[in-house]
């Protein structure tokens, strides 16, 4: 009787174990796509505010944050190529 309650019970916490994994792998994600978006935050303010004096300005919204954040220097480079040539 007793190694049915051992079976059940590593039974559950491999259960519990498996659930959590499942559970948080979408968490992960999301944090690290809110990193990426705070960082092209911070990119995209610092260009803004450098060369915010020569009429450069990029619009700061969720599609150019995340092409800031996870293309990091060379997807600002893209951006201000973007606002030259096609804005």
């Amino acid at each position: 009787m007793e190694w049915k309650f051992v079976i059940i019970g590593l039974a559950g916490l491999l259960g519990l174990y498996l659930g959590a994994t499942v559970l948080l792998q979408p968490l992960k994600v999301l944090i690290r796509l809110a990193a990426w978006m705070l960082l092209g935050g911070i990119l995209l303010a610092a260009i803004n505010a450098i060369f915010g004096h020569f009429g450069l300005h990029i619009a700061i919204n969720p599609v150019t944050l995340l092409t800031a954040g996870l293309l990091q220097l060379p997807g600002v480079a893209l951006l201000v190529l973007v606002h030259y040539f096609i804005i």
